[in-house]
C-alpha cells in the first residue's frame, strides 16, 4: 500500500514528525556567521575541529602506503603536541586492515569504512551487509553506510528501516553513520524525515550524516540545522543521543566554526565532542592547521607547508 501510495505515506509521516520551517531555517543559519569568536574561543574551536575530523582517502588508484601516510598525518596532524589527533580515518572495505596495521591497536584515532555499496547503495542487501561484516571482520571501528533512497521516495519506509536494521546487527559493536544523501531528498521536509526514520532503529551514539561528498550539493548550514534540530526533537522525546556528521563541502576553518556554532546553540556543549559530531572533511584539516599556526606566531604558513590532505569527503 505504501509504494502504490507514496504521497499519502509521505503525508502521514510528515504528520508525526512535523514539518520544518525553511524560511526559519534559512534566517536563522544566516545569523550563525554574524557571531564573533574572540582569540581563546577562536583557538578552541579549531583545535576542537581538527579533532572531529574524519581523515578520508576514497580513490580506486588508493594504495596500502598511501593509507599508511594518512594514519601518520591522523596520528600526528601538525609537529606542534598541543594539537590533537583527528577523529578517524576512513577507507574503502579493502583498505581497512592496511589501515589497522599502519594505526595498530593502542591508539584513539579510529578507523571508519565507506560499506553498502557506497556511494549509490545499488546492490543486493546480502552483498551490501557482507561488505560491512568484512570490515568490521579487518578492523573497521566505525562503518559508514548509504540508505536506500530509492525506497524513501516510493513512500517505502519499512524498506529503508529493515534495510538499516540489518545493518546494524551487522556492525555488530562498531559506531554505525547512516548517509542520507540530502541532495537526493531534495527538500527540508524530506531530510527532517529520513533523520527521524534512521534514529528510530540505530542506537545511542550512532549518526546521521549528510552526504557521500560524491554528489553536486553536500553539507550545508541549512540541511545541517535541520537534522541538528531532527536530533534535537528526538532526544527531547526518547532521551537517545544520536551524533551528527556533515560530510563534503566544508573545506575552511571559518566555515567548520560557524557549524560548531550551530551545534552549540541547537545541542549544547554536550555534542562539542568528537563521540557526537564529525566532520567528513579531509581538505579542511589543513586550513584549520594554517589557522592554528596564525594564532601561534602571528602569520600565515603557505598551503604548501603542510602535508597535502586527502580528497574531501
Amino acid at each position: 500500500m505504501l509504494a502504490r501510495s507514496p504521497q499519502a505515506a509521505f503525508q502521514r509521516l510528515f504528520d508525526q514528525v512535523g514539518p520544518v520551517d525553511q524560511v526559519g531555517i534559512d534566517e536563522r543559519v544566516a545569523k550563525y556567521g554574524t557571531r564573533s569568536i574572540k582569540k581563546a574561543a577562536k583557538l578552541w574551536g579549531l583545535k576542537t575541529a581538527v579533532s572531529m575530523v574524519d581523515l578520508t582517502t576514497l580513490e580506486g588508484k588508493d594504495t596500502p602506503g598511501k593509507v599508511a601516510s594518512l594514519c601518520q598525518k591522523a596520528l600526528r596532524p601538525h609537529d606542534d603536541p598541543a594539537i590533537p589527533q583527528v577523529a578517524a580515518v576512513c577507507v574503502y572495505p579493502a583498505m581497512v586492515r592496511h589501515a589497522r596495521r599502519a594505526l595498530g591497536s593502542d591508539t584513539a584515532v579510529r578507523i571508519a569504512s565507506v560499506a553498502t555499496a557506497f556511494p549509490s547503495g545499488q546492490a543486493p542487501l546480502k552483498t551490501r551487509l557482507a561488505e560491512v561484516k568484512a570490515a568490521v571482520a579487518d578492523g573497521a571501528d566505525e562503518i559508514d553506510m548509504v540508505i536506500n533512497r530509492g525506497a524513501f521516495l516510493a513512500g517505502e519506509f519499512g524498506l529503508m528501516q529493515d534495510e538499516i536494521s540489518a545493518v546494524v546487527q551487522a556492525c555488530g559493536s562498531a559506531t554505525l553513520k547512516v548517509i542520507l544523501e540530502v541532495s537526493e531528498l531534495e527538500t527540508y521536509d524530506n531530510i527532517r524525515a529520513a533523520s527521524f526514520l534512521a534514529m528510530r532503529v540505530i542506537r545511542p551514539g550512532d549518526f546521521i550524516k549528510t552526504s557521500t561528498g560524491k554528489t553536486s550539493l553536500n553539507a550545508t548550514l541549512g540541511n545541517n540545522q535541520v537534522m541538528l534540530e531532527a536530533i534535537r526533537d528526538f532526544y527531547l522525546d526518547t532521551g537517545i543521543p544520536i551524533a551528527m556528521k556533515p560530510a563534503g563541502g566544508i573545506r575552511t576553518a571559518k566555515q567548520s566554526l560557524t557549524f560548531l556554532i550551530a551545534v552549540k546553540e541547537t545541542l549544547g556543549d554536550a555534542w562539542l565532542n568528537n563521540s557526537r559530531y564529525r566532520f567528513g572533511a579531509s581538505s579542511l584539516l589543513n586550513d584549520l592547521l594554517r589557522q592554528l599556526e596564525k594564532e601561534s606566531t602571528g602569520a600565515y604558513q603557505a598551503p604548501y607547508y603542510f602535508s597535502e590532505a586527502a580528497e574531501s569527503y
